[in-house]
This record gives C-alpha cells, sequence and structure tokens, in this order.
C-alpha cells in the first residue's frame, strides 16, 4: 500500500498503535546516542534509564492522543488533560536528564521543593480541573 505524504501521516494519527509506534520509535532514535549509549555498560544505571525513556515515551503518545482528541472536539475539559500530559513529558524529561547525571536536582531556593515536585502538582491539579469542569 502506498501512501501520499498527508495520507500517511493521516493513518498514522487515525489509529492509536501507529501513533504509538512512531512516537516510540522517535523518542528511541532521538534519545539513543545521547542518553542510552554513554551508560550502556552500567546495567543498574542502564535500567533506570530505561525506565524513564518508557514513562516519556507514553507521556508524550498521551498527549498526542489528547492533543489531537481537544483538536477534533475544542472541549476545555481535553485542554486541561492535555496539559496535565504535557507535564507529564517535561517532568519525565527532568527524571531522565537527572537520572543521567546530565543535571542535577533543580529546586526552589527558599523552600527547598525540587521542581519537579511542584510540575507534578500542576500536573495533578490540571488533571483535577480536566475532570471537574463542569461541560455546558
Amino acid at each position: 500500500m502506498q501512501y501520499s505524504g498527508s495520507s500517511l501521516l493521516r493513518s498514522i494519527i487515525d489509529s492509536k498503535p501507529r501513533l504509538l509506534i512512531v512516537v516510540s520509535a522517535i523518542i528511541i532514535i532521538m534519545l539513543s546516542i545521547p542518553v542510552i549509549l554513554p551508560h550502556i555498560n552500567h546495567p543498574s544505571m542502564i535500567y533506570h534509564i530505561i525506565l524513564h525513556i518508557a514513562s516519556l515515551i507514553v507521556a508524550i503518545f498521551l498527549t498526542s492522543i489528547s492533543f489531537l482528541a481537544y483538536n477534533r472536539t475544542g472541549s476545555t475539559r481535553i485542554f486541561f488533560m492535555t496539559l496535565g500530559f504535557l507535564s507529564l513529558v517535561i517532568v519525565e524529561l527532568m527524571y531522565l536528564f537527572n537520572a543521567t547525571e546530565d543535571i542535577r536536582d533543580i529546586a526552589l531556593p527558599l523552600v527547598h521543593i525540587e521542581l519537579p515536585h511542584i510540575i507534578l502538582l500542576a500536573m495533578l491539579t490540571l488533571f483535577g480541573i480536566g475532570i471537574l469542569k463542569v461541560s455546558k
């Protein structure tokens, strides 16, 4: 089966399994050389990194699905859910680069609260707003 550029994109977007495969392939290809390869000989570290990469793939996939749903419906509930998943992507990126020791823990100076915890709280708040928002 031969696709033109836009019909290939449409076939990927319309099929969740295909979209998951494409997202997974893109993330693995983008992160394999700078993130995975330097730590390939450290078994305990590589498992931790793979865990965060898998979490990142799921977060990006869910963000993509919710963004497509928002484009279809225009619902503010789905918009808040999309923002919640997007904040999960940001947190997973921070945790991944922290696991590879590319960045240190980022904490707010006066209260000594790590930034990922604040973003996770924002994510839960966005999910709560998305679920509790009354549709008119």
